[in-house]
C-alpha cells in the first residue's frame, strides 16, 4: 500500500520525467523560463511537485536558478561547448582504457553491431535515429570498463549534455554535423580496434580524438551559421 510520501515521491519523479524530456526534445528552448504556476497548470498538478522537480533538474544542469527572476532553461556559449567537450574526453578517454582491459566478446560484439547500424543509418534525414545508436555505441564503453563512478558520472551527461549542446542550436538540431559523417565512421572503427586488441592506451587516444573532433566539427557549424546569420542582416 501506498503511503502520502511514496505517492508524492511518485508524483515529483514523474513531473521531473516530464519537463526533462520537454527540455531535451526541444519544446522548452534554451533560455525559456519556466514559470511554477504555468508548469502546474500544463501538468494538472500543484506547484509542490513542480518546485521540487524543478530543483532536481537544476540539480542536473539543465535548468539554472536565477536570482530574484526565476528558472530558465540552461542556454550553452561557445566556451561551454567547449569546457564539457573537454570534460567528456577525459572522463570517456579513461573509461574506454578501462574498458579495453575488461570488455567481454559479447560486448565487442554489440559495439561492431552498432557501427554496422550508425553506417546505414547516416543519411541526413535520419540523423535522429543515427544519434540515437551513437549514444549507445558510447554507453556500451563506458559501462565496459566496469568502474561505477565513471559509469555514473557519464550516465549523467549522456542523459542530457550531448542531446541539448545538439539542440541548442538551429543550425545543428536537426541535421547531421557538415563533413562528419565519414571522419565520425573512421573514428568509431579506431575505437573499436583498440578496444578489441585489448590496448588501454590506444583506446584512450582513440576516443579523446573521437570527442574533441566532434567538439571542433560543431563548434565549427555554429561559427559558420553565425557568420550566416549576420551576414544576412540589413
Amino acid at each position: 500500500m501506498l503511503t502520502d510520501a511514496s505517492t508524492h515521491r511518485q508524483l515529483r519523479n514523474l513531473v521531473a520525467d516530464q519537463l526533462r524530456t520537454a527540455i531535451l526534445e526541444g519544446r522548452y528552448k534554451p533560455g525559456e523560463w519556466l514559470r511554477q504556476e504555468r508548469l502546474a497548470q500544463e501538468l494538472n498538478v500543484s506547484q509542490m511537485p513542480v518546485r521540487e522537480a524543478l530543483k532536481e533538474l537544476a540539480a542536473e544542469g539543465l535548468i539554472e536558478h536565477v536570482p530574484y527572476r526565476g528558472v530558465r532553461v540552461i542556454e550553452f556559449s561557445a566556451e561551454d561547448i567547449e569546457d564539457l567537450y573537454a570534460h567528456r574526453a577525459f572522463l570517456e578517454g579513461r573509461a574506454a582504457a578501462y574498458a579495453a582491459e575488461r570488455i567481454t566478446p559479447e560486448e565487442l560484439k554489440e559495439l561492431e553491431t552498432l557501427m554496422h547500424e550508425m553506417e546505414a543509418n547516416a543519411a541526413p534525414e535520419r540523423v535522429n535515429l543515427y544519434r540515437q545508436l551513437n549514444r549507445r555505441f558510447h554507453q556500451t564503453i563506458f559501462n565496459a570498463s566496469r568502474r561505477e563512478y565513471l559509469i555514473r558520472t557519464l550516465g549523467q551527461m549522456w542523459a542530457a549534455f550531448p542531446t541539448m549542446l545538439i539542440g541548442n542550436f538551429a543550425a545543428t538540431a536537426s541535421q547531421p554535423l557538415p563533413e562528419r559523417d565519414e571522419t565520425d565512421s573512421a573514428e568509431h572503427r579506431a575505437i573499436f580496434e583498440a578496444l578489441a586488441a585489448h590496448q588501454p592506451s590506444s583506446a584512450e587516444e582513440a576516443m579523446r580524438v573521437h570527442i574533441l573532433t566532434t567538439a571542433r566539427h560543431l563548434l565549427g557549424s555554429l561559427n559558420t551559421a553565425l557568420k550566416t546569420q549576420k551576414a544576412g542582416q540589413p
